[in-house]
């Protein structure tokens, strides 16, 4: 295999590589051993393991600032073993993603959105941010694609699809549209807009990392299934000239990003807040480990690492990506130290194992390949290639800029008002039980004297409503809310924490 080429490469030889890579790309097949694909694939899936790993210990610990050069990030031989039995949630990422792969082998490749939304809205596993707003909105009665838009889902640019996209570049071989269309259909479920776009990226570049094994060429190659219009390709664009501009200093350009694309105007956790878990400012910590990382695997997923944020799933994503490029093969073996001894093990609250995943995907793969004109032989398979299609374009909270944030810190038995001016407002909280007993709040929300709606609050953790209150694309001007509890108990309660006010600009 081709060593990836660094980011160091002058320019005129950068572009020879791009210009190779696309005749490469874009001729009309290509054929691989089913060995080496097999091979591929599992190395995605172990990278990610491996990444998600790795950041773990450091998830939302940094946030807005890179991890200090001090800061020990341990690995060991046993390491990931410890981990799956320590700490079994952290991994997310992973087995939401085999949410997905499950459905597809269990309901077939044409399964509807409404097959992976339930699946994902009633698993056991806790959720968060668009994910668990998504949960909520499909078990109150609202399908994909409303349940991931912003109007429903005030954590519609969150991450949440980025890091559970993987499987769907990774079942999807050079078949670059087709991973899009997968994740049309199942990242609506949670998100819209730049989150995302967030998933298309990922999945794209997995897809693109099985034809080619330059980095440069695949980030950039990915990103022409974005709309160029969008501010993520715009923050990607940057990412990727700032990498080339500052070749040899990571964390100038990781500066130049923050600087321009660190502002969150959406999550209402991260408005205000140095709490960042935007799709694109860690999409730009992805895109850093790989360029960064020049092929090499430990410096990718320590560069993905070190920037902070989500800093489990972006070198997740990042060491994923590589390793399908790669292969298994050829991870180096001190990253794949104690690998082995959880191949075999179910991820939590699944009854699937990598071995399993690596298995299913490469299944699915092949029936991607045979449905999109490919052929199938005895050593090895000849994948029809597809040229990258811009997905469509869509804008999540276009029109609308927080301009105030104000604590409330109320507990909310009976009722509460407020007044604000602006165009809508979005309030962080949950419904709380004062016993053992679960109960679901009514609470009706009055907007300038008439009913907006009636909201259940459950405060059951599992079924919560992530964003208890919000309303969005009001007239401009003063506003008063009121909220009414219908059903009034001294068993549970509201706590409001804080109400952010959204203005026209």
């Amino acid at each position: 295999m081709v060593k990836a080429k660094r980011i160091s490469n002058t320019l005129a030889i950068a572009a020879l590589v791009i210009l190779l890579a696309v005749t490469t790309v874009h001729s009309k097949t290509f054929s691989i051993s089913k060995e080496d694909l097999q091979d591929k694939i599992k190395g995605g899936w172990a990278g990610q393991v491996i990444g998600c790993t790795y950041g773990g210990p450091t998830e939302f610990r940094y946030k807005s600032i890179i991890i200090p050069d001090s800061v020990q990030i341990k690995w060991y031989d046993g390491y990931i073993k410890d981990t799956y039995k320590r700490s079994p949630g952290l991994y997310d990422d992973v087995y939401m993603d085999l949410t997905f792969v499950d459905v597809f082998e269990k309901k077939g490749m044409d399964a509807p959105a409404e097959d992976f939304a339930n699946a994902f809205a009633n698993a056991e596993y806790l959720l968060w941010h668009a994910n668990q707003q998504a949960r909520y909105n499909i078990l109150q009665g609202i399908k994909p694609p409303a349940s991931g838009h912003w109007t429903n889902n005030p954590c519609a640019d969150d991450i949440d699809y980025q890091i559970e996209a993987d499987y769907a570049g990774l079942m999807t071989p050079g078949m670059v549209n087709s991973s899009a269309k997968i994740s049309d259909k199942i990242g609506h479920i949670m998100n819209y807009g730049d989150g995302w776009y967030g998933g298309v990226y990922v999945g794209t570049m997995y897809s693109l990392a099985f034809v080619s094994d330059d980095i440069e060429y695949v980030v950039t190659e990915a990103l022409k299934v974005i709309p160029e219009e969008t501010g993520y390709y715009k923050c990607m664009s940057d990412v990727i000239k700032w990498c080339g501009e500052n070749p040899n200093d990571w964390k100038k350009t990781w500066h130049e990003v923050q600087k321009k694309w660190g502002v969150d105007i959406g999550c209402p956790h991260g408005v205000f807040n140095s709490f960042n878990i935007d799709a694109k400012i860690n999409s730009a910590w992805i895109l850093m480990g790989l360029l960064y990382g020049g092929g090499d695997f430990g410096k990718t997923i320590e560069i993905s690492t070190r920037c902070g944020d989500d800093s489990d799933c972006n070198p997740a994503s990042a060491g994923g990506i590589l390793a399908t490029m790669i292969g298994y093969k050829n991870i180096p073996a001190y990253w794949k130290q104690g690998l082995t001894e959880v191949e075999d093990l179910d991820f939590k609250y699944t009854t699937i194992s990598l071995n399993d995943a690596y298995k299913l995907s490469y299944k699915h793969a092949l029936e991607m390949i045979k449905r999109n004109g490919g052929k199938i032989g005895d050593d090895k398979v000849t994948i029809k290639l597809q040229k990258p299609k811009p997905v469509k374009t869509e804008v999540a909270f276009e029109g609308h800029w927080p301009v105030k944030k104000r604590k409330f810190n109320q507990t909310l038995t009976d009722t509460f008002s407020f007044e604000f001016e602006g165009i809508g407002f979005t309030i962080t909280g949950a419904a709380k039980k004062k016993g053992p007993e679960d109960h679901t709040l009514l609470v009706d929300v009055i907007i300038d004297g008439k009913l907006s709606e009636t909201t259940k609050l459950p405060t059951n953790y599992h079924d919560r409503k992530f964003t208890p209150f919000w309303k969005y694309q009001l007239e401009n001007g003063k506003h008063k809310v009121d909220l009414k509890v219908k059903n009034p108990t001294d068993k549970a309660f509201v706590k409001l924490n804080e109400i952010i006010v959204y203005g026209p600009k």
